[in-house]
């Protein structure tokens, strides 16, 4: 009898497509690089897709993981959940059964989570509402407890200005998106940008992601997580081996920030990466792969 472990399994090095099932029962799709036995999941950030970990999962695998990039709710080829729940309570709830379903079909030690910004804090909440038994360890990727407010309205507002209308080319979205980071370099290539993008029946591409996202009835900025208290506890409360990523110029999260969270977990670790804004894995890929294998390098010494 062939197990959901072993149909998945069975592609050794390739990379599989799988499904994960929400907190809601919402569909959620994942990348399945397999590698080996500790298994690493992938949340990414607002407004990005599983892709945006393509590089840094390969690598993983490279190294004797098994990395598994997932859409979060409302993302990429997850579902658009219909009740349009979409605050970081639900994104955290989906992160804790997807960790519980990853667990149960690897088994070996508990999952490693590596999050960025929206991705991030779910995890963090998540592990912190498990009672501390969700994650065997916590790489936070941009992302703190408090950031700086600018920075937020910046890239809120980069995502609403075009959500509805969307772009008549994919190479118009590419300078939008550089006009926007003016210090990334452009891409050779627009496929990976494909990827993040949805093609309309009016011919428009548009975000791949839910507008209800922002705009819905509850949007990402609603729930308990709105609350500077629950954020800290959640925080303090850390146990595990944690890794702060901060993009050297990052817009959202300040050298102040990185210090006021190292107080709050002292047993973290920090590592900034010259030369990298908010989307660090994008800026900086060499840099960040680095700095997270130096972090779970050391996790079995």
């Amino acid at each position: 009898m062939t197990t959901e472990a072993d149909a998945v399994r069975s592609i050794g090095t390739g990379v599989a497509t799988h499904e994960f099932t929400g907190a809601q029962g919402n569909r959620l799709t994942a990348s399945i690089y397999e590698g080996g036995a500790r298994t690493a999941l992938f949340f990414h950030g607002g407004g990005q897709t599983r892709h945006a970990w393509d590089n840094a999962a390969r690598a993983l695998q490279r190294e004797g993981y098994t990395a598994v990039t997932v859409d979060l709710r409302g993302h990429g080829d997850s579902e658009w959940v219909s009740d349009q729940r979409y605050a970081f309570d639900d994104y955290a709830a989906d992160i804790a059964a997807v960790a519980g379903q990853a667990f149960d079909t690897y088994g070996g030690d508990r999952p490693i989570a590596v999050g960025a910004s929206l991705g991030g804090i779910s995890s963090l909440v998540a592990q912190y509402e498990s009672g501390q038994s969700l994650f065997s360890a916590l790489i936070l990727v941009d992302v703190t407890p408090r950031m700086r407010r600018d920075g937020v309205d910046r890239i809120l507002g980069f995502m609403s200005d075009r959500m509805q209308d969307g772009f008549g080319s994919l190479q118009e979205a590419a300078d939008t998106i550089a006009a926007y980071l003016p210090n990334r370099g452009r891409p050779k290539s627009l496929d990976g940008l494909s990827k993040n993008l949805r093609l309309g029946e009016d011919g428009r591409y548009r975000w791949h992601w839910d507008p209800a996202f922002i705009s819905g009835p509850h949007p990402v900025n609603s729930g308990k997580l709105r609350s500077d208290e629950y954020r800290f506890a959640a925080t303090r409360a850390l146990t595990i081996p944690t890794l702060l990523v901060r993009g050297g110029q990052s817009e959202l999260v300040s050298e102040e920030n990185a210090e006021e969270f190292l107080k709050l977990v002292p047993h973290a670790k920090l590592a900034d990466v010259s030369g990298a804004g908010h989307m660090v894995a994008g800026d900086r890929n060499d840099i960040f792969l680095q700095a997270i294998m130096e972090f779970l390098n050391g996790l079995d010494k």
